[in-house]
Order: structure tokens, then C-alpha cells, then sequence
């Protein structure tokens, strides 16, 4: 029988294989408009969701006393994945995980102006720290001119304010819920880009395409599992393992290596994001103790 923490161990690692698979197939399916995807994103990603939906709110799951919210929690989603599938159709996959996990790091700046949280000088040297490491990344983008490089970046804002408002909704919303409206923006969303000229898929690539979003639903349920069973200290740096996943998945299928300079920059920002997160669990320790006393 597994303890708490090893269960939380299982539930992040392969929360983190299910996100990693998610972006193979999402780079992969580069033949198929971006808006169809997202729809296979959005439609598939609520099945796993209509398993969690108390049997006593199953005909009035979707009211909510924060619909505003819920909105602006969407459309940054949006945003957020819109910009994530576009990079990663257009960049070495190491790349854009790398540049990804740069998003603490903006949730730590919009966390002053949107939760008016106090940021000490540990925390604004791990936002320099990791601007730093986003400049090393994109450094060949911005010689070049290559406009792909900010799709992650813009990514990185749009997870950020996702983070605030999740944090906000969580105190009235559950989990599933938050969940659903998302998949469901997602959804309507697609719909948008029919004019893209659909590509009627096989039944291979009907599986892969519908994978996304099973996976990308079943993924963060699993996060969600791991912080109930584990302390976030423990599983947290299992998150770069999607780095490792990135390198290895993106030199077997498309023969990318990483650069010397995506290297470094990567390790910068996996040091900053680390930073952030410890010094938070700190603050929460000290908050912990001081209502204690």
C-alpha cells in the first residue's frame, strides 16, 4: 500500500507524462488547422469532468455566483492555449517548455497588482533572474526576427493571470467546475475557426486528436491529486521533468537538440520558478505558525 506522499509522487509524475504526451501530439498535428484542435481540446477534455459532478448538482452544475470571473479565468485560458499550440507547431519542443515554465514568474508580478501581495527582494531576484533566462532562450528569435518566440512568452501571461484567478475562484468554486467552463470556452472557441477549412481526420489521427483533450483533461485532475495527497514541496520539482520528456520526444521524432544557450537560459528559469516557489512556502509556513500562536 502506497503512503500519501508516494501516492502524490504517482499522481505528479504522471500528471506530468500526460502533459508531455499532450504536446508531442499537439506538435505533431501540425496538418490539421489550430482551431480544430482546440476543438478536440475542448470537447474531449469535459468527458473526464462529467465524472466528477456530485449527482446532486448534476442538473444545476453550471450556476455560479462568480459567471465574471469565470469569464476572465477563460478567455486569459484562451489565450494562454491558443498561444502555447501556435509554438509549439513552430519551435524546437525543448524551446517552448523551457520559455512555459517562466510562468511563476509573471503570476509572482501580477500577484502585487492583483492580490496586493507584498514581493520581498528573494522573489524580485528570481524574476530578474528568470527574465534573464527568457532572454538567453529567445535570444536567436529576436536576431532573427522570428515572431514564434513570443507565443510562449505571451503564454507565460496568460497562464499567470489564470493562476490569480483560479486561486480567487477556489475559495466559492469546485474544482470541476472551473474546469468545465474552460473546456467549454474552449469548445465555442473552436467553432470560431471553421472558415479554416476542416480536415476530415483518419481513424488513427481521430484517436490522437481526441487524446488531447482526454489527456489534457485526465492531466489535471491528476495535479489536482497529487496536491491532495502530497505536500507541494514534495512533488513540485517533478514538473521539470517535462523538460527532460521535451528534449528526449523532440530529438527522436524531429531530430531537434537542444542549443547550448536553451540550455542555460532553461536552467535559469527552472532555478527562478524555483526560487518563487520556495520562498512562497516559506511565507505560507510563517502564516501557518502565526495563527497558530
Amino acid at each position: 500500500m502506497l503512503s500519501k506522499n508516494q501516492l502524490g509522487f504517482f499522481y505528479m509524475f504522471i500528471s506530468v507524462c500526460a502533459f508531455s504526451l499532450m504536446d508531442v501530439i499537439v506538435k505533431w498535428s501540425d496538418d490539421y488547422p489550430v482551431g480544430q484542435v482546440l476543438f478536440f481540446r475542448g470537447f474531449c477534455g469535459i468527458i473526464p469532468i462529467l465524472f466528477l459532478i456530485p449527482k446532486d448538482r448534476f442538473l444545476d452544475f453550471y450556476k455560479t455566483e462568480r459567471p465574471i470571473l469565470h469569464i476572465k479565468r477563460c478567455l486569459a485560458g484562451l489565450i494562454a492555449i491558443v498561444s502555447i499550440f501556435v509554438a509549439l507547431r513552430n519551435l524546437p519542443l525543448a524551446t517552448v517548455v523551457s520559455i512555459s515554465f517562466a510562468s511563476p514568474i509573471f503570476t509572482t508580478i501580477f500577484s502585487i497588482f492583483l492580490l496586493n501581495e507584498k514581493v520581498g527582494f528573494y522573489r524580485w531576484l528570481a524574476v530578474f533572474v528568470g527574465f534573464i533566462g527568457i532572454i538567453i532562450i529567445s535570444e536567436p528569435g529576436f536576431s532573427s526576427l522570428n515572431i514564434y518566440y513570443i507565443y510562449p512568452i505571451i503564454f507565460c501571461l496568460g497562464l499567470s493571470y489564470v493562476a490569480i484567478a483560479i486561486r480567487k475562484l477556489s475559495s466559492t468554486e469546485p474544482v470541476w467546475l472551473i474546469s468545465f467552463f474552460f473546456s467549454f470556452s474552449i469548445l465555442i472557441f473552436s467553432f470560431f475557426s471553421l472558415y479554416q477549412q476542416w480536415i476530415m481526420p483518419s481513424l488513427i489521427d481521430l484517436i490522437l486528436l481526441s487524446s488531447v483533450g482526454i489527456l489534457g483533461g485526465i492531466a489535471n485532475l491528476w495535479l489536482s491529486q497529487s496536491y491532495k495527497f502530497s505536500e507541494v514541496s514534495l512533488v513540485s520539482p517533478l514538473k521539470y521533468l517535462a523538460l527532460v520528456f521535451a528534449i528526449v520526444f523532440g530529438y527522436f521524432i524531429w531530430d531537434e537538440i537542444p542549443t547550448i544557450k536553451t540550455s542555460i537560459g532553461a536552467l535559469l528559469v527552472i532555478i527562478s520558478s524555483f526560487i518563487i516557489f520556495r520562498r512562497e512556502l516559506t511565507m505560507k509556513k510563517q502564516l501557518s505558525v502565526a495563527r497558530h500562536d
